[in-house]
């Protein structure tokens, strides 16, 4: 794996646990505003807005450069759209990263597998 594929599969994990996390204050937040007095609807979906764009963006640019099959392209992206989902996300890329550096060091170290 080349430096800008990593580049690109890290951007998109560190950006898919704060959007889940921004994904369930927005609901805590929907909830609250039907209940109470309190509204931070418009903020807190200002920021989950913002940071399902990036998700989105970096999810392009990371199935381009690692050239995910479609059925792995699609998991990722739906994966952005449930309410825990990045956090799952968030999981698979960091397993993904993890045996992509021991394959790229069995490859360089000519050790056989």
């Amino acid at each position: 794996m080349d430096i800008k594929t990593a580049t690109a599969l890290r951007r998109l994990r560190l950006v898919s646990a704060p959007e889940a996390v921004s994904f369930l204050l927005l609901l805590v937040c929907s909830v609250l505003k039907r209940t109470t007095d309190f509204n931070a609807v418009p903020v807190m979906g200002a920021v989950h807005g913002f940071l399902f764009v990036l998700y989105v963006v970096f999810w392009a640019d990371a199935w381009n450069r690692a050239r995910w099959s479609a059925r792995t392209g699609i998991l990722y992206f739906v994966l952005s759209v449930l309410p825990t989902g990045g956090f799952f996300a968030e999981r698979r890329l960091k397993r993904e990263a993890e045996d992509s550096v021991v394959a790229s060091r069995v490859v360089a170290e000519g050790v056989k597998a």
